[in-house]
């Protein structure tokens, strides 16, 4: 048995966030002794349903304001660096996070004893405490890097960030884009892997049985995700409206584009077949009584809703997108990728409902296994 620690900036409502209680939960069922800390305090926080999985709390940010120097770091940065630069504030606030975190970690350690493996996840993670450096701790990527060239404010940011460090994509397409990045940037990790995101499908198949009131009375199409432009819902509905399709779309989650979502839905005459269901915290049963879930992302890290609909018995259909989708739609899952435009999503969602949907195959979960994943985590990887 091993001690390990999960650190992730917050434990709002979100993919990420639900993926790092995921990860704690399987180095917990792997028999390991599991810790989660959130570096911000939020409202509703997610938390681990696995009684093995014990959760901290770190205000962060306060902390780090209370050193003074730290809070000075923050102003220059807030006032001189992040004007000029763009995104620099990380500099700033960063700089004593990251000794605050190691301070925080003596302690920690002082009561639970030494930490074998720390991960943190998420570069908003990362940000909140890149002065922090450890043999022990990797770096795990979510999204893919748009790098479009040489960049010397990208390049001091990359240095700060993955220079020499450990670190971890979620998918191939997230790890080919840190790669072509990294070049642009010249900004050299210790090692990349890919380790994809686990699945807990036992806890995802009893979640997905709760009762839900508000669900529809019959069959509908189903969407999760933040309501935000990367989701690209625009796309969706208009290729929906194009299908023809009767069946309701459903769409879960929030976001700052809902507004203009629910104007496009009237202006394209399916405002009274789409739902708009708001953010839930437990996606699960509307995904399991779905007959579809389509997925309409400009890109995506991994995509870890597709594989948590097929979890649940549902089929997926995806337009194709940079990212991770096809480390999880591949063998017989390739023909529920579609181009990315509004015509062949249209023809997608028609094809797809057609017919019986063909029953959910265990095997395609195989690699996203709680199990399999953590012990990917265990061992230290050769350098790059």
């Amino acid at each position: 048995m091993i001690r390990t620690l999960v650190v992730v900036r917050s434990l709002k409502m979100g993919g990420m966030e639900r993926v790092a209680i995921n990860l704690a939960d399987a180095f917990a069922e792997a028999g390991h002794e599991s810790h989660l800390v959130a570096l911000r305090r939020v409202k509703d926080p997610l938390t681990s349903s696995h009684s093995g999985v014990r959760q901290h709390q770190l205000a962060l940010s306060r902390w780090t304001r209370l050193t003074v120097i730290g809070l000075l770091a923050e102003l220059v940065a807030r006032w001189l660096l992040n004007p000029i630069l763009k995104r620099a504030l990380f500099l700033g606030t960063g700089l004593m996070g990251g000794v605050v975190f190691r301070l925080w970690l003596k302690r920690f350690e002082r009561r639970y004893g030494r930490v074998d493996r720390i991960v943190f996840r998420g570069i908003g993670t990362f940000e909140l405490v890149w002065t922090f450096r450890d043999e022990r701790a990797c770096y795990v990527l979510e999204n893919i890097f748009h790098a479009e060239g040489p960049c010397w404010r990208r390049r001091l940011f990359a240095r700060c960030l993955y220079q020499g460090r450990e670190l971890v994509a979620v998918s191939q397409g997230v790890a080919e884009s840190v790669k072509k990045a990294m070049s642009f940037w010249q900004c050299t990790p210790a090692s990349l892997r890919v380790i994809p995101n686990p699945c807990p499908i036992p806890a995802i198949r009893e979640a997905m049985q709760a009762p839900e009131p508000d669900l529809p009375a019959g069959p509908y199409i189903v969407n999760v995700a933040r309501l935000v432009p990367a989701k690209d819902h625009a796309l969706l509905l208009r290729a929906y409206a194009r299908s023809g399709v009767t069946l309701p779309l459903v769409l879960v989650g929030d976001g700052r584009e809902r507004e203009r979502l629910e104007a496009l839905a009237g202006e394209l005459g399916i405002a009274e077949r789409v739902i708009f269901a708001g953010q839930r915290q437990n996606p699960y049963p509307w995904m399991h009584h779905a007959r579809l879930f389509v997925l309409s992302s400009r890109f995506e890290g991994m995509g870890i809703v597709l594989f948590e609909a097929l979890a649940c018995g549902t089929p997926v259909l995806s337009v194709d997108c940079p990212g991770g989708i096809r480390s999880i739609l591949k063998g017989g899952l390739e023909g529920s990728v579609v181009p990315h435009d509004e015509e062949s999503l249209a023809r997608g969602l028609q094809a797809a409902l057609e017919g019986e949907p063909p029953p959910v195959q265990e095997s395609w979960l195989d690699d996203f296994k709680p199990e399999t994943v953590a012990a990917r985590f265990m061992y230290k990887p050769d350098a790059t």
